[in-house]
């Protein structure tokens, strides 16, 4: 059985003087993130035995860091700077530390983190979720602090379950204006997210006009809280889609999200607020949802197809021309003058495409008998 890995968030409790050492700890810390990422990126160097053999010494004795620390700081750099090596990695001040199994002890009732001076051994507010996957720990972990509050995020193994064979494919259409609609007509609309976008850029908007300094404790506030909605929505369509796919024993098939900014762009005419609308929803975190709850579930998520085409074909007669799709919403066939909603229809052609690549299947009736309209966060909440 294969497996995949999971990340886990547990709070530490602290005293105020635990919090002071950690937060200096952090702050020497990417202070030298930030030096070894200068001295990469000057050095052009991306490989971390040869990166090591300029800035060891340099982090041991410049920062007083410890070896184990050191090591982890020439890690974490490397892992930046090979993402892109056009742009040097930049680290905040209170940015995560990278521990591993020496110089940290995770328990599920204690934990024991090198800083500075020390180890600390600090007492954990766990859950009964992560109790019961305290078994399958990693040896890295993470410090992070978030508002006030340290957090370690452990990761440990997640068994998959074994592919189901599937009998049929659940196609899925992703876009904008409806965040997903499948080939039995289900959709996951966009306006409460619409919503919640508009909202959030009217308020950001009012206070950096007024610009007090309660102004800005309030943008600081509030920042985060569009990401985490969004975040959660995410999670609850790909976990509908996957619930659903389980349920009818039905594998997954969806398009490729490569181009899918260029195709959902807005126009010059369409204005500002409409190109902030379409870039800022996040398809690449929809689809690795989609990924590891599919693999966690033991369901088929099938190769992506192509998008070309697929809400300008039609799904019965298999005419295709740009004209079918008369406007955002609505297709028609200039052939056999089939009409149905053009992201629906695009969910068909994504099902059919999928199917015969990959498994053979009778195809169902154009039209369901019935349609379900849905509102994420209407749903079940979870992950």
């Amino acid at each position: 059985m294969s497996q995949l890995l999971q990340s886990l968030m547990i709070r530490l409790e602290t005293s105020e003087e635990d919090k002071v050492l950690l937060l200096e700890t952090m702050r020497r810390y990417n202070e030298a993130c930030n030096y070894v990422a200068d001295r990469a990126f000057s050095l052009k160097i991306a490989n971390k035995r040869i990166l090591q053999k300029h800035v060891y010494k340099d982090i041991r004795e410049q920062f007083n860091l410890t070896s184990q620390f050191a090591i982890r700081i020439i890690s974490k750099v490397v892992e930046a700077y090979k993402r892109d090596r056009t742009i040097k990695p930049n680290f905040r001040e209170l940015g995560a530390i990278q521990y591993d199994q020496r110089n940290s002890k995770v328990g599920i009732d204690r934990v024991s983190i090198m800083t500075l001076q020390a180890r600390l051994k600090l007492a954990t507010r766990i859950g009964e979720y992560q109790k019961a996957r305290f078994d399958r720990i990693k040896g890295q972990c993470d410090l992070i602090y978030r508002k006030g509050v340290f957090y370690l995020i452990v990761v440990v193994d997640a068994p998959e379950q074994t592919e189901y064979d599937p009998v049929g494919v659940l196609g899925v259409d992703l876009g904008i204006v409806n965040l997903a609609v499948d080939s039995d007509k289900q959709i996951f609309e966009g306006k409460k997210v619409e919503q919640v976008r508009r909202h959030y850029n009217k308020q950001r908007a009012t206070l950096q006009r007024v610009g007090t300094r309660s102004a800005k404790r309030k943008l600081k506030k509030i920042s985060g809280k569009e990401r985490r909605f969004k975040k959660d929505t995410n999670h609850v369509i790909s976990k509908n889609i996957v619930s659903k796919a389980k349920g009818t024993t039905r594998a997954i098939g969806i398009e490729d999200l490569t181009n899918i900014r260029s195709s959902t762009r807005g126009t010059v005419k369409d204005g500002r607020d409409k190109k902030d609308r379409h870039s800022k929803w996040t398809f690449g975190e929809l689809r690795n949802f989609m990924t590891y709850k599919s693999a966690k579930e033991g369901v088929p998520l099938l190769k992506p197809i192509e998008s070309k085409n697929t809400s300008r074909m039609c799904p019965r007669c298999g005419y295709i021309d740009k004209r079918n799709r008369k406007t955002r919403n609505d297709f028609e066939c200039l052939e056999c003058g089939y009409k149905d909603m053009a992201d629906y229809v695009a969910a068909l052609n994504i099902r059919d495409k999928a199917s015969s690549s990959r498994v053979s299947v009778n195809k169902p009736m154009v039209a369901p008998l019935f349609t379900v309209v849905t509102s994420p966060v209407a749903l079940a909440r979870g992950s």
